[in-house]
């Protein structure tokens, strides 16, 4: 009993923003409909399958996506810039459905890699953040805007890695594992700013950030001081951009797999509080026997960023400092100074790790 020609709230407008468009979800998670504001742009009458089956609207089609979103933000920049240069900024939020599934890279983008469609969808969304930089130079902001590119974590096995491999493209570049993992490859990730006259053209910084840290830096940005309630885990890294810092701007940083599984960094050293991934490559959580390995790991980024060989053994005081700071943060709510809060639900520092053989013998025997 879902009202597709509703009004939707508890959205973007309800968090601040002036005005959106967008889909309700990932584009492989229907229904598939444009939303505008509070209203999708067509009803869900028809079913169809990008990836999951669910309703959708008649004239929807995934490969259109990434051409409307390039469109919709290129149009509203020209909207905004004349209000932007008499005082009046804007902030523009562009989540990309690519290179996401499903992989649909638009018919001029195929084959344009010579790789496979998921490069090919990766040069598209070159292409796209290429039409954002040129709206802002037509209309005569660029020198005034801060831009920022990242993605939300490493490549996908959906990306066909193997594939990416051969062609010489390694997508998790020198770290272990993908998308899902606890390992490197789940997590880092491009993090590229651009600033004019405040960032320094060519710089890099090894600071350790991660995306939650971007609400304290937007408030520091504004000078604005958020409430003890509000980005519990979050650290300005506006010292970093602005090239005036002068030490580590955090001294830990936590990170989750798939299934839950914990990471804290401190400095050099990473610890991961469980056996296996926690997520899609090997040893897999549920999928792969996890009997005989360490119950942590330990890695020496800083000389071992491939997470190849595991210290735990070597350096059992500091597995257990580490495990202490961890239990405390989740004791806290939080990672960062101010009072203590709730967290939103019971969280278990160990997640249990089922053994795959015993799981199969467990199961009822077909006749």
């Amino acid at each position: 009993n879902v009202d597709y020609a509703g009004e939707i709230r508890n959205g973007q407008l309800d968090c601040g923003f002036d005005t959106y468009f967008g889909i309700s979800a990932s584009l492989d998670m229907p229904p598939y409909v444009y939303i505008h504001d509070r209203t999708p742009t067509e009803v869900a009458t028809v079913e169809k399958a990008f990836f999951r089956k669910g309703p959708a609207g008649k004239s929807f089609e995934a490969v259109d996506v990434l051409p409307e979103f390039t469109k919709q933000a290129v149009n509203l920049i020209g909207d905004r810039s004349a209000a932007a240069k008499e005082g009046t900024p804007f902030f523009l939020y562009l989540p990309l459905n690519a290179p996401h599934t499903p992989i649909v890279p638009s018919p001029e983008w195929k084959g344009k890699s010579g790789i496979s469609d998921y490069a090919d969808f990766a040069m598209q969304v070159d292409w796209t953040v290429g039409q954002v930089l040129e709206a802002l130079d037509k209309n005569g902001i660029a020198d005034n805007t801060l831009i920022i590119f990242t993605a939300d974590n490493g490549c996908s096995p959906a990306a066909n890695i193997p594939q990416l491999q051969a062609a010489g493209h390694e997508p998790s570049y020198i770290y272990r594992g993908h998308k899902a993992d606890i390992f490197e490859g789940g997590h880092r990730i491009p993090f590229l700013v651009r600033w004019p006259g405040k960032v320094k053209p060519g710089t890099k910084s090894d600071q350790l950030v991660g995306q939650f840290d971007l609400i304290a830096t937007c408030a520091d940005l504004l000078g604005t001081k958020l409430p003890d309630t509000a980005g519990e885990d979050s650290v300005s890294f506006l010292p970093a951009l602005l090239g005036t810092d002068t030490g580590p701007i955090r001294d830990q940083l936590v990170s989750q797999s798939i299934n839950g599984s914990f990471a804290i960094r401190q400095g050099k050293w990473k610890l991961a509080l469980c056996a296996g991934s926690g997520g899609w490559s090997p040893p897999r959580p549920g999928k792969d026997d996890h009997s005989g390995l360490p119950e942590f790991q330990l890695f020496d980024v800083s000389t071992d960023p491939g997470e190849t060989k595991n210290l735990s053994a070597e350096h059992p005081d500091r597995v257990a400092s580490m495990k202490a700071m961890m239990e405390q943060l989740i004791a806290r709510g939080r990672s960062t100074p101010g009072s203590d809060q709730a967290n939103d639900v019971p969280i278990e520092l160990l997640k249990p790790v089922p053994n795959p053989a015993k799981k199969k013998a467990a199961e009822p025997k077909k006749k």
